[in-house]
């Protein structure tokens, strides 16, 4: 054959393939350039969120209630599904079409976690109303939920069999365990602070702490990992004053949540909840949040050894929701016959190289990281898989994606939204795309790189730092830690004008604070920081500030378990 027969014949046979080839490495081009534009949107919506969220707590005096809450998710969430339609709107999607595309949105808490997805309403049979059944005479009668609000009536908010998209009961970071007689759950939370409730020794227990190790008390000083925590502190903050009109610097206290103010002209004290201001005539504030912190955690730790006998407790004692064994499962789901957390001993109180039960690598935190991810994946993987009964005429299988381990990382141990897009076809594939967004500005959780570092320059202008900035080890400039929220700006309605005013809640002298923009901006000065109590051993003033602020902080949290009653007897707290 010759050969310019063979290379037609050359020809024939390959330049249908090249094309073939051409055309499918373009679609797949075009495929993975969709897909990096639907995560960027995904991100960006899902940022919105979380923005929203924010915002509204800092700037809400009711952000820790529950009720309020939820006020905030419900917005943030609504937040998310008009961010995504306006990023998608170019693509034919409108916010009602994309829902049908979102089987889950998480917003993980401080000792839980809500999840927003579709569920159906199921009315009570057993909680009874007083319900008015005749408007003329007034006449009233006892109804259940599905009784007074069946299919047939047309004033039912929610109807049973209805389905509703919305949040699903919260539910905690919690584990239950067994051993000999001991029957309990652990409740644990984004820092070192636990509730145990359950039978232990025979008696029902019910205690919460945070889990501290190195506290030593003597009379009236205290020290942690050999360091002193100031016990007198007096703080200043700038608030809106409702009652007198005008943005003011006054000395504060936080108990749970709730700011209190004292008056400049008295010693008697005022808190402000929802633009008003309420008197405490009883208020006495005999001592500092970071002293509280510090001596009730010192108490926790000798009820866990000494009264309630858990040095003992081991991962491999968590049971399920029917008291068998938590055990692992390989790839293709089978048990492995081994633990489900492993042998370890849970509180590991200084017992291991040097570490503290504090410290990251602890077996404890190990234990709880363990089981906020655990719970997490079970329950979200059920919620993502039942919304496969909701996706209407979707055909796609909606299912939980495997998330990596640094991404973990981040949703174990931040306040976040993480939330999922699925189904979308995006041409040479489905598109199946998650983004997780975490929170560290927020009222919250007090994590260890959330105390910031105030000093003070020679021209009198002070600066705020993150407090692992190399700049202040040995800095005497140093005067305060306090929590990074507290740079931020907030707003107040004006009650006589209602126009919007503007403050920053930390200020110096009258003075705004700056920030470091090396520590704070470029992060150019700021030390690869993983445990902050390692990293603060030696440094002096600064140790000092940032365990003191540490404590403050956290001890001033509003916490579920705090009695109302117990914090009024001990402070005189009235709102």
């Amino acid at each position: 054959m010759k050969i310019q027969n063979l290379a037609v014949l050359f020809i024939v046979i390959i330049l249908p393939i090249s094309m073939i080839l051409n055309s499918y490495t373009e679609s797949q081009v075009k495929t993975l350039r969709l897909q990096n534009i639907y995560d960027t949107r995904l991100n960006n919506a899902t940022y919105d969120a979380l923005k929203a969220f924010q915002l509204n707590t800092i700037n809400s005096d009711t952000s820790d209630l529950a009720n309020s809450k939820l006020r905030d998710i419900e917005a943030s969430a609504n937040a998310f599904f008009s961010s995504i339609a306006s990023n998608f709107d170019m693509a034919g999607y409108n916010q009602e079409i994309l829902k049908e595309y979102v089987p889950a949105l998480v917003y993980t808490m401080y000792d839980g976690y809500y999840i927003y997805s579709p569920y159906t309403n199921t009315l009570d049979n057993l909680n009874s109303n007083e319900v008015i059944i005749n408007e003329e005479t007034g006449e009233t009668k006892e109804l259940s939920d599905a009784e007074s609000l069946n299919k047939d009536n047309p004033n039912a908010t929610y109807k049973e069999g209805d389905r509703i998209t919305g949040l699903k009961p919260y539910i905690y970071y919690s584990c239950r365990y067994k051993y000999g007689s001991n029957d309990f759950v652990i409740t644990y939370s984004l820092d070192n602070y636990i509730t145990i409730q359950g039978q232990i020794n025979g008696k029902w227990v019910f205690d919460y702490g945070y889990l501290l190790d190195n506290i030593s008390i003597t009379g009236d000083v205290i020290t942690y990992r050999d360091i002193t925590i100031h016990t007198d502190e007096s703080l200043e903050e700038t608030i809106y004053n409702p009652s007198t009109d005008t943005i003011e610097s006054y000395q504060y206290m936080k108990i749970n949540g709730v700011k209190y103010y004292k008056e400049k002209e008295s010693d008697n004290w005022f808190s402000i909840m929802n633009g008003e201001k309420y008197p405490q005539e009883q208020f006495n504030p005999t001592t500092t949040s970071a002293k509280e912190y510090y001596t009730e955690a010192y108490q926790f730790k000798q009820r866990i050894i000494n009264e309630y006998g858990l040095s003992e407790l081991r991962a491999n004692h968590a049971v399920d929701e029917t008291g068998n064994p938590l055990e692992s499962f390989d790839e293709n789901g089978n048990k492995t016959g081994n633990p489900k957390f492993g042998t370890y001993k849970i509180f590991d109180f200084g017992s291991m190289n040097g570490q503290s039960i504090e410290d990251p690598s602890s077996n404890f935190n190990e234990q709880r990281l363990a089981v906020i991810r655990y719970s997490i994946e079970k329950n979200l993987s059920i919620a993502i898989a039942n919304y496969n009964t909701y996706a209407g005429g979707i055909t796609t299988n909606f299912q939980m994606p495997k998330l990596k381990e640094d991404e973990w990382d981040k949703i174990v141990n931040n306040i976040s939204i993480i939330s999922f897009l699925q189904g979308l076809n995006i041409g040479g594939k489905i598109y199946n795309g998650y983004s997780i967004i975490t929170n560290n500005k927020n009222q919250e959780l007090v994590s260890e790189d959330s105390i910031f570092m105030i000093t003070v320059d020679d021209l009198g202008q002070a600066h705020y730092h993150r407090a692992n900035d190399s700049d202040l080890i040995g800095n005497d400039k140093m005067i305060e830690g306090t929590l990074n929220i507290n740079f931020e700006r907030r707003t107040a309605i004006n009650a006589t004008t209602q126009s919007n005013l503007y403050f920053v809640p930390k200020q110096y002298n009258g003075q705004a604070i700056l920030g470091c923009y090396s520590s704070i901006v470029s992060l150019e000065n700021v030390s690869d920081t993983k445990n902050f109590y390692e990293y603060m051993e030696g440094k002096g003033k600064l140790a000092e500030l940032y365990f003191t602020a540490l404590g403050r902080e956290r001890y001033g949290l509003y916490k579920t378990n705090n009695d109302p009653e117990k914090l009024k007897l001990k402070f005189g707290v009235d709102k």
